[in-house]
């Protein structure tokens, strides 16, 4: 159970945080593209990369909020290096020599504002849920380190929670129903 602080291989729990899984580490020779960065999970794994001298890209769906992130952002960390784009993920191309990895993570079940149009619903997932969810600086914290950690450097095609490797269920690893998701959602980005 994650809130009895079970540390797995890489030393970390699913209580650490992403500042603890960062710590000492300098990233000012790395850039990382961060989706959702201008709320809950994406704000956390943009302020702390960006504390640890990344080079951050907010990829964002409303310009306008991801600019006053930046703001925020740069105010508690004036050296951060942050640019602001709109989420456009079919335009990101990779430069020749580039070492890119590419991981999948679950970040846990999080307290976050996805019930905030739900008044008595959010009160109470709120109130109970600070017991028995994560917070969002235990939730950024796979994000961050499968980004920034050296014990994961060159590290490509694996499946990480709280902030270890672990064995994704049977069902992301059937291969006809990964063809079935890829067929449905080319259809729904590339309509004939």
């Amino acid at each position: 159970m994650w809130f009895l602080g079970w540390k797995g291989a890489s030393g970390f729990s699913a209580s650490s945080t992403a500042e603890q899984v960062t710590q000492g580490i300098d990233g000012t020779a790395l850039t990382a593209i961060v989706t959702g960065a201008s709320s809950g999970l994406g704000l956390e794994t943009t302020r702390v990369l960006a504390s640890r001298g990344v080079h951050v890209v907010m990829a964002v769906r409303n310009v306008d909020s991801g600019k006053n992130v930046k703001e925020t952002v740069l105010k508690e960390i004036p050296s951060a290096k942050i640019d602001v784009m709109e989420l456009d993920l079919s335009s990101m191309a990779s430069e020749e020599g580039v070492e890119i990895t590419v991981n999948s993570l679950h970040p846990g079940s999080i307290v976050t504002n996805i019930l905030r149009y739900h008044g008595y619903v959010n009160a109470l997932a709120n109130m109970v849920g600070k017991y028995f969810l994560k917070n969002v600086q235990q939730g950024a914290a796979t994000q961050c380190y499968v980004a920034l950690h050296p014990q994961v450097k060159g590290v490509s095609g694996e499946y990480f929670m709280d902030c270890n490797k672990a064995d994704p269920t049977s069902l992301a690893k059937d291969s006809e129903l990964a063809k079935k998701l890829w067929e449905f959602s080319s259809s729904l980005t590339n309509p004939k």
